[in-house]
């Protein structure tokens, strides 16, 4: 569970609900036709940019942002290094029976056993990271879509409400609560794309250029174990990919 972007949720809606409540009647801020507007309006112009399929997978890809845990680069070199010292001492198929967690290592160190060159182990390897990056940006592109159709549904709610409050002007007791109701739309297409959606895509974002990290991280250790170079090379190596704050690891 990432609590940072839970924790950032619900403190979003408890500031604006408690906005909305100091400032007076919450329910003057519940409109059903400012909803049906605002978010009908939303859905649809982004399935007409994309295919149902690749917009209900992208439901599923936001569920990323709260519930995916980033492996520990730390512990990957750990383990890496631990492998290529296995390697070096029994041979590429000692790691064959290993355990691993990680299917993308598991499939890597598969083909290490099976003697594949390392070229061929890299064009595998790195074509499976682009499917990987390009699936997970599909899943962006999507929240991305609903944060600028969501403000501009709800600038489109608010000009009907303006027509409907102008067309009513000979009551001037309905000119503030239509104006209000109008306002609304614009309200729920921003809280929609600010609050939601465009957060949503930025944390999958990261979490993808995370994953894209590791993965790159197992590509270049395994080429090294094939290479046939010390653990401690292999660990060296590998730091590059921690900040230098973490590189403890180098005094070893």
């Amino acid at each position: 569970m990432d609590l940072a972007t839970l924790l950032g949720l619900v403190a979003g809606i408890l500031v604006m609900g408690g906005a909305i409540a100091l400032g007076g009647n919450p329910l003057q801020f519940v409109d059903t036709a400012s909803l049906v507007i605002v978010m009908g309006g939303t859905f649809a112009a982004v399935l007409m940019k994309f295919s149902l399929g690749q917009f209900l997978g992208a439901m599923k890809v936001a569920l990323r942002a709260f519930l995916y845990k980033a492996e520990s680069p730390d512990e990957l070199i750990e383990a890496m290094a631990q492998m290529a010292e296995k390697a070096r001492k029994e041979g590429f198929l000692a790691l064959e029976g290993m355990e691993v967690a990680n299917p993308f290592l598991k499939k890597g160190l598969q083909m290490l056993a099976d003697g594949h060159a390392p070229a061929v182990i890299r064009e595998v390897l790195t074509k499976d990271l682009n499917q990987m990056t390009e699936r997970h940006q599909a899943g962006q592109k999507i929240f991305k879509a609903i944060g600028d159709a969501a403000p501009a549904m709800g600038m489109i709610g608010t000009l009907i409400g303006l027509v409907q409050m102008l067309s009513t002007m000979e009551d001037p007791s309905t000119i503030g609560p239509s104006m209000a109701v109008a306002l609304l739309t614009t309200l729920y297409g921003a809280m929609i794309a600010n609050m939601v959606a465009l957060p949503i895509a930025d944390k999958l974002a990261m979490r993808s250029k995370e994953e894209r990290n590791i993965k790159n991280l197992v590509v270049d250790g395994l080429n090294a174990m094939q290479a046939g170079h010390n653990p401690r090379v292999v660990k060296e190596l590998l730091v590059c990919y921690l900040p230098p704050n973490k590189r403890t690891i180098d005094d070893e």
